[in-house]
């Protein structure tokens, strides 16, 4: 069982561009590893790094800035972790600090990615995503608060609802994998078998 996470406080940091695929997140050059560690470093790194030695800062990336080096909340446009079914990308945002994404939409398989991983994704409509990016133009270093048992998250006083899958927040809030979730639910499952099964001899 993992740890719990019920209510999150950190930076909130923008990216404002849709369509960040997985090869972004993470390039295929760094994918030999399969033990979820180390990946942080990786990752956007063509976006961090000037050089492919990763030795040379870009100045200009939001990360590299001194007021969201700590980020821990990433804000986004549509469809954040399209393209490959790479789950190394959810590791490396994971092993970076990322506790929460914001975002309009999610690719599908990213979002099963990510429900394997306890990674919180958060998808809200355009218009409140369009005012989160104001507020975060307007102010700097902005600390957001996810309640997940509430379900709302609060910008600059800027309070918003959210909806989640039942089985996801569940799997978030008290650290449950697959196998956990089953063994929960097991007295329910062999009720479910005994009774539903064709040759039902008792």
């Amino acid at each position: 069982m993992m740890q719990k996470f019920t209510q999150h406080v950190g930076i909130i940091a923008p990216f404002n561009i849709s369509n960040i695929d997985t090869d972004v997140i993470i390039p295929k050059q760094f994918l030999q590893k399969i033990d979820k560690v180390g990946f942080g470093k990786k990752l956007f790194f063509n976006w961090r790094f000037l050089n492919s030695s990763g030795t040379s800062k870009n100045p200009d990336f939001i990360l590299n800035k001194k007021n969201y080096s700590k980020a821990s909340i990433l804000l986004t446009r549509s469809n954040f972790g399209c393209g490959s079914s790479r789950e190394h990308a959810v590791w490396a945002l994971m092993d970076y600090g990322f506790k929460v994404v914001i975002a309009h939409s999610f690719s599908d398989i990213f979002i099963n990615n990510c429900l394997n991983n306890r990674l919180l994704l958060i998808s809200l409509s355009k218009d409140i995503i369009d005012k989160l990016f104001l507020i975060l133009k307007k102010k700097k270093n902005v600390l957001c608060m996810i309640n997940l048992l509430k379900e709302t998250i609060i910008v600059d006083n800027y309070c918003v609802k959210f909806m989640i899958d039942s089985i996801q927040k569940q799997s978030i809030m008290y650290g449950f994998d697959s196998i956990d979730y089953t063994l929960k639910h097991e007295k329910k499952i062999n009720f479910y078998e005994k009774n539903h099964s064709i040759y039902n001899f008792y």
